[in-house]
């Protein structure tokens, strides 16, 4: 699991993402939090986080384009400068008590804007950090830090907001910005398959990234599948969850927790993600990833404690499992020139509804009922993401075998020019790889 970490430009990039995913993982429910006790109304709750959310879906096709024709490491380190000055901005509008909706919206906006370049550019970048041999190791490594902060930054957004205030968690946000962008200055990168050419102009590469998704079925019906439950469960839930808690446990600090015992199990999910290379993994990372929204149906009945925060732990490990296997088979399958742009149509393509589940929460919820609306979410929401399995390619896709880093020293000469095709070493004299060490690159469709 930790092998990725052998490299030390992967190892700066872990830290300084490691230290910014912990500060993303405050915003949502500091957001949710911090707004609710602000007005008391869902219904603001869900614009600004559509705020945040709309750019990104936006924006991030052009992010994608932008990651694979720029250096990428120069795309990641001026998203994170503007995003902390945002954040910091915000964290002095609420100590000083001047804050007001508009302005969570207007820096919302500029936030998720920011964000669309950086996550195309960080997915295309941390393969080109590692040998192919331990890209899983690293998505790995990336996503158990995510889940971990998923865990994590849930109940210290929850501590933050109802003692400290608000401006703590955005302030401590924008610090790990800082921490990012000053890592990523150090980090060096090595070349990975064809560099991406710019002659088409920006819709002809937004074009060829898309054909990349259209091909491939397993990466279409996945990206479907996840939007709809994004708009049915994952939204409604974040927007709706902290006055559920209140009504129906007496506090939104429930709903903190219940985030942080998920994020627990993702952290246990994509731990054993990292060391276990099932034969098929998106048929089995995405059956046990429908616990995801059987959760927010679980939580819509206010179940028991004894109940609620075990199963948040299960439903978390697996989506951190899901989240290893589908991370790891983009990276090994998808031609390196076109990762970023296949990643923000993944991004493009799971959020895309998101701003709608935000903004129509609220008003739905008023009329049904915040418990109605996300047990109906979250039955709906679980038979979608069964679809994810109807394409044979998705059921039947096996893992990469990748070869063991080398033990013994790289030989004095390099080989030929003409002996290397798409990051794989041919024989001597040309001619086929070797079976099956072509899919070590890209892989089958």
């Amino acid at each position: 699991m930790f092998s990725a970490l052998r490299s030390p430009d992967f190892r700066l990039l872990w830290l300084g993402q490691s230290a910014s995913t912990l500060g993303d993982g405050l915003v949502v429910v500091a957001i949710g939090l911090f707004v609710t006790r602000l007005t008391g109304d869902p219904s603001d709750v869900g614009v600004v986080l559509a705020a945040y959310s709309l750019p990104l879906v936006l924006l991030v096709l052009v992010g994608g384009v932008v990651a694979d024709r720029w250096p990428r490491r120069t795309v990641m380190i001026l998203s994170d400068t503007v995003r902390c000055v945002l954040h910091g901005t915000l964290a002095l509008l609420i100590a000083t008590g001047s804050v007001r909706i508009w302005q969570l919206v207007v820096i919302g906006v500029l936030f998720g804007s920011s964000q669309a370049f950086f996550q195309p550019a960080y997915f295309g970048l941390v393969p080109q950090t590692v040998p192919e041999s331990d890209i899983q190791s690293a998505q790995a490594l990336g996503g158990m830090t995510r889940e971990l902060a998923s865990f994590v930054s849930p109940a210290l957004s929850t501590f933050l907001v109802l003692s400290a205030g608000g401006a703590a968690a955005f302030g401590l946000d924008a610090a790990t910005f800082a921490v990012s962008a000053l890592t990523l200055l150090r980090v060096r990168t090595r070349s990975r398959g064809e560099p991406a050419t710019a002659d088409g102009g920006i819709l002809s590469e937004l074009k060829e990234g898309w054909s990349a998704v259209r091909e491939r079925a397993w990466v279409w019906a996945t990206i479907a599948s996840f939007s709809i439950v994004l708009l049915v469960a994952i939204t409604p839930f974040f927007v709706l969850g902290p006055t559920l808690a209140r009504h129906a446990y007496g506090t939104e600090a429930v709903y903190g927790y219940a985030n942080a015992a998920w994020g627990a199990g993702m952290v246990l999910g994509a731990v054993l993600g990292a060391r276990w290379r099932p034969y098929r993994p998106l048929l089995l990372g995405l059956v046990a990833c429908v616990l995801c929204p059987a959760m927010v149906l679980l939580f819509a009945s206010a179940p028991p404690l004894t109940v609620l925060y075990p199963f948040m732990v299960v439903s978390g490990a697996g989506m951190g499992l899901f989240s290893v296997w589908w991370e790891t088979a983009l990276a090994q399958r998808i031609p390196p020139h076109l990762l970023s742009r296949v990643s923000a149509w993944d991004w493009m393509g799971s959020l895309a509804l998101a701003p709608a589940g935000y903004l129509a929460a609220g008003p739905v919820a008023h009329t049904f009922g915040e418990g109605r609306v996300l047990a109906a979410g979250g039955a709906i929401g679980t038979v979608a993401l069964l679809f994810a399995l109807l394409p044979a390619s998705t059921r039947n896709l096996t893992r990469v075998e990748t070869p063991a880093p080398a033990e013994v020293p790289a030989p004095a000469e390099p080989p030929a020019k003409d002996a290397v095709r798409s990051g794989v070493l041919l024989p001597e004299g040309g001619g086929a790889p070797p079976e099956g060490e072509r899919q070590e690159a890209y892989g089958p469709q």
